[in-house]
C-alpha cells in the first residue's frame, strides 16, 4: 500500500479509471454480439442500425484511449465486411 498522499490518490483513481474502462469494453463486446447475432438471422436493416450504435462505441473508446486506434479501426472493418456481405446474399 502507498504511504504518500498523491500515490495514495492516484491508486484511488486507477480503480476508477480500471471500472470505467471495463464497463465500456463491456459495452463494445455486447454491441459487437448483437450485430453478429442479426447477421447471422439474416436481418440487413437491424445489423445496419446495429453497426452504427457499434461504430460509435468503438470510435468513444478509441477517443479515450480504451482501445488502440487501430484495434478499433480493424474490429469495425470486419463487421462492416460482414454486414457487406450479408446485403449481397440478401439481395
Amino acid at each position: 500500500m502507498a504511504n504518500i498522499q498523491s500515490a495514495k490518490k492516484r491508486a484511488r483513481q486507477e480503480i476508477v479509471r480500471r471500472q470505467r474502462n471495463l464497463a465500456r469494453k463491456t459495452a463494445i463486446k455486447t454491441a459487437v454480439k448483437k450485430v453478429l447475432a442479426a447477421v447471422s438471422a439474416q436481418d440487413y436493416e437491424a445489423s445496419v442500425e446495429l453497426l452504427k450504435v457499434a461504430e460509435a462505441q468503438f470510435k468513444r473508446a478509441k477517443g479515450k484511449g480504451v482501445l488502440h486506434g487501430n484495434t478499433a479501426d480493424r474490429k469495425v472493418s470486419r463487421l462492416a465486411l460482414k454486414v457487406a456481405a450479408l446485403k449481397r446474399a440478401v439481395a
